[in-house]
């Protein structure tokens, strides 16, 4: 037993010299390719199983010729496992090399296209990556493309529906001040109607650019969804007997949501309205409100007749109006915009489809959890 321990000592303290050299070596070639740092990891191995050997060797007074005999087999080992490092190192470098010019591609043109050939995982899992982000910016680019039209829009729609107030507030001032107006009474109500447009219009941008800057303040209070829609449904009743649209809300449930009122309030106005605008008379408005895989949904379904497949992924876009036909007098576009930042600042999603005769609007908000249950009243105490 002690002979082997000693063997193992005279091993461990050649072949620790080996190592300590192999690892100042690979510190200062750390910058250097992959491929001199696996030839110095075999140079190391080889190195330190000749060491050890030496070192016991030289212990145990083995002849000359075992030693010859013990260092050329070393010497041997040495080189194969040196030529094969250098193999897979090549093999690496040229990996690493086709990744580089695809990233350097990926750079210019912001398209990744993953080397063909075969490559060690690592490098593999890193074109993967790379793939996987280049789908990602191609997505973030398109919906920057889709934004950009949109403003682009608002601002040329915004621009044509300011024009047209502003236009005939001013025809109609000047008659004021020439004394041209027949019917003065009836100038200044038109006045004041394009006045009420006009702010209408203002506040709305006001209210999407706090959303669009994340400035959008939220004061959350449990309430009942019931209530909610019986005050929005009484808001609009006035502009629903105008266009002689029926109103429905009788699905509605007394559900609890924990929503800011005011700003809901204006989204299920919004909703209502628009609906309304684009019902033909004699047609149907209905709300309805449910309970559905732990959220609560709120719908609104008009009798528009539909929207074109391909303009449903933009209804709730920055000044989308769509065809003529769903275009409302006084709209800028907004109002959607404005409803799906809203729900998107509750927690919540607003999605649109079409269904038999018109189409769907659909609110889906986080149900709230359940209201904790009293403390029981203490007992009275005894005469």
């Amino acid at each position: 037993m002690r002979d082997l321990l000693l063997i193992a000592l005279y091993a461990l303290l050649g072949a620790g010299a080996a190592g300590l050299l192999g690892a100042v070596a690979l510190r200062i070639l750390r910058r250097r390719s992959v491929a001199v740092s696996l030839a110095v990891v075999a140079a190391v191995a080889v190195s330190a199983m000749l060491a050890g050997t030496l070192a016991v060797a030289w212990a145990m007074f083995l002849s000359s010729h075992d030693l010859a005999v013990v260092t050329t087999v070393a010497a041997v080992a040495a080189a194969v496992s040196l030529a094969t490092a250098l193999l897979l190192g090549r093999q690496v470098v040229l990996r690493c090399r086709e990744l580089v010019g695809a990233a350097r591609v990926f750079g210019e043109d912001g398209t990744f296209t993953a080397p063909a050939v075969p490559a060690p995982a690592e490098l593999a899992s890193l074109s993967r990556e790379l793939a996987l982000t280049s789908e990602r910016l191609a997505a973030s680019r398109e919906r920057e493309r889709a934004l950009e039209t949109s403003r682009r829009e608002l601002v040329a729609w915004i621009s044509h529906d300011l024009r047209t107030p502003l236009a005939g507030l001013r025809a109609m001032s000047e008659a004021l001040e020439d004394g041209m107006a027949a019917d003065p009474a009836r100038y200044h109500r038109q006045m004041r109607t394009e006045v009420d447009r006009l702010n209408s219009m203002v506040g709305d941008l006001f209210e999407l650019s706090r959303i669009h800057a994340g400035a959008l303040s939220l004061s959350r209070t449990r309430m009942s969804l019931y209530d909610l829609v019986g005050d929005a449904l009484t808001g609009v009743d006035a502009l629903a007997r105008e266009h002689g649209v029926r109103l429905v809300g009788e699905g509605v449930a007394a559900l609890p949501v924990e929503v800011d009122g005011k700003e809901m309030s204006r989204v299920l106005s919004n909703l209502l309205v628009n609906a309304i605008r684009h019902t033909p008379a004699d047609g149907t408005v209905a709300i309805a409100a449910e309970r559905r895989a732990g959220a609560v949904v709120v719908s609104v379904t008009d009798a528009c007749g539909g929207i074109p497949e391909e303009d449903l992924p933009r209804v709730f876009d920055t000044g989308w109006r769509g065809t003529p036909a769903r275009t409302p007098p006084a709209g800028a576009g907004l109002g959607l915009a404005i409803v799906r930042g809203i729900v998107e600042a509750h927690a919540g999603r607003a999605d649109v489809s079409n269904v038999s005769g018109g189409c769907r609007f659909e609110l889906t908000l986080p149900a709230p959890a359940a209201a904790p249950a009293p403390a029981p009243a203490p007992a009275a105490a005894p005469a």
